[in-house]
């Protein structure tokens, strides 16, 4: 056997390494793209329902009046009682106790209602207040649901121009200090002014905002609170005087987060088109898109079932509200729709007039109710709760007293419209649903009256959480 060597020289061993080491080159890269069997596993999702946990509504407290103590034009004092009642299922008995009034002379602050879980089961409550005034700087009558605090909020409503003293209301019910930051959308787009940055509120505490310090002289707000270290409840007090003429007051919650579709039900118009003191606008939409430029069509729906007039298309500019007339609806109840190409929130403005003893109202848009939820009707002329249903078909909804406990009455709510039924005030209501795609709102009206306010969404309907094990 013949064995040929190759001469190791210098250039040999480096052509031989080079060789090598291409070789090793390839193999590596053929590992990395060529597959190699095997087993993959999945990680397998565990859903994992959250402890059950206590529930809790924060009320808005009693109406507020500035500039009344000649001494400190700034200071804020109470100017009239709010008036809750409250509920709650699976027979638990909410307790209720009073948050500290900050910045408020001799204030009685508002309320904070509390279930507690029964037998492991997350209690749903519901609350809701009402207050009445007839001042010289002051009057009508204001209605608000009781809401869960959140760290994100949206309120549409108010008016920092000539006449207007809205407040905004900032509690605090939980047990750890909040800091708060007020963004002001409005004709030149999103601010943060300096009274609205880092605000301090204390646990178990009220602090209140004059929307002036806020944005002096914008007419159409919208206001983003956004929470740090602690959700807080965030709501608006609106209210206006003509010449020395108060013309109404209302307490207006958060709205929903902007999204594509907004539904806002239960829209009293209390002034018919062409009335002697129609002279100004009796009914408007304020809708923003915050963060993108938007197409928005807008149709209003009438309680009998039919659309009233033809649907509205309007553009917004990203960030800047716009004010949209819904001038044309006679006297009655309303449900208005609107879809966006861009994530859109937005309220409604209605007043019983003009002169001495008007009342106006902000209704805003409504969650979806997707389990039974309760809602306490607060005291106040002719209430009723009016259901909307986006669904595709026919629901069959079920209203029963006394929290769930009580006689029960079958709704038909046609696909795609509202229907309203009447309702006893101081009372505590279940609405169970039929499906997706229903929300609902609480109206008042009566001569100089007028207020709403929608149904939050249940506290027991929290969502589970799905875990992936690692």
């Amino acid at each position: 056997m013949t064995n040929t060597h190759l001469p190791r020289t210098p250039r040999t061993r480096v052509v031989v390494g080079a060789v090598v080491a291409a070789v090793v080159a390839v193999v590596g890269i053929g590992v990395l793209v060529a597959p190699w069997p095997g087993v993959v596993r999945e990680p397998t999702p565990v859903t994992a329902a959250p402890p059950a946990a206590t529930s809790v509504a924060t009320c808005g407290g009693p109406l507020l009046a500035a500039g009344r103590e000649s001494a400190a034009a700034a200071a804020v004092t109470d100017a009239a009682a709010q008036s809750v009642v409250f509920g709650a299922s699976n027979g638990a008995v909410p307790a209720s106790t009073t948050l500290s009034p900050a910045n408020v002379n001799g204030g009685a602050g508002p309320i904070v209602v509390r279930a507690e879980p029964v037998a492991g089961v997350r209690t749903d409550v519901a609350a809701a207040g009402s207050a009445q005034v007839a001042e010289s700087d002051l009057r009508g009558h204001a209605a608000s649901s009781c809401t869960r605090a959140a760290m994100e909020s949206w309120l549409v409503g108010g008016s920092a121009a000539t006449g207007a003293a809205d407040l905004v209301v900032l509690a605090n019910p939980g047990d750890v200090a909040a800091r708060v930051t007020l963004t002001v959308y409005g004709a030149e787009g999103a601010v943060t002014p300096t009274a609205g940055a880092d605000l301090r509120i204390a646990a178990g505490a009220q602090r209140v905002i004059p929307l002036a310090a806020l944005a002096l002289g914008e007419a159409s707000p919208v206001i983003q609170v956004t929470a740090a270290e602690a959700p807080v409840r965030a709501s608006l007090q609106a209210s206006i005087t003509r010449v020395l003429t108060p013309g109404g007051v209302d307490q207006v919650t958060a709205t929903v987060a902007p999204a594509p579709e907004l539904v806002i039900p239960g829209v009293e118009i209390a002034q018919a088109p062409g009335a002697a003191d129609a002279s100004e606008v009796p009914a408007f939409l304020r809708l923003l898109s915050p963060s993108a430029a938007a197409t928005a069509t807008v149709t209003v729906w009438g309680a009998a079932g039919g659309q009233v007039g033809d649907a509205q298309s309007v553009d917004l500019t990203a960030g800047v509200p716009l004010e949209l007339d819904l001038t044309g609806a006679p006297v009655g109840n309303y449900t208005v729709r609107v879809s966006s190409t861009a994530p859109t929130t937005g309220a409604v403005w209605s007043t019983t007039g003009f002169g001495e003893g008007s009342d106006f109202a902000w209704f805003v848009a409504a969650d979806e109710l997707t389990a039974p939820a309760l809602v306490a009707v607060a005291a106040g002329p002719s209430p009723s709760v009016t259901l909307a249903s986006s669904a595709g078909t026919d629901q069959q909804v079920q209203l029963i007293a006394d929290a769930g406990e009580g006689a029960a009455q079958e709704v038909t709510v046609p696909a795609g419209r509202a229907v309203t039924v009447s309702v006893e005030a101081n009372g505590v209501y279940r609405i169970v649903p039929d499906g997706a795609g229903l929300r609902a709102a609480v109206a008042y009206t009566g001569p100089g009256q007028l207020a709403g306010y929608p149904v939050p969404a249940s506290d027991v309907a929290a969502a589970s959480i799905e875990v992936f094990p690692r």
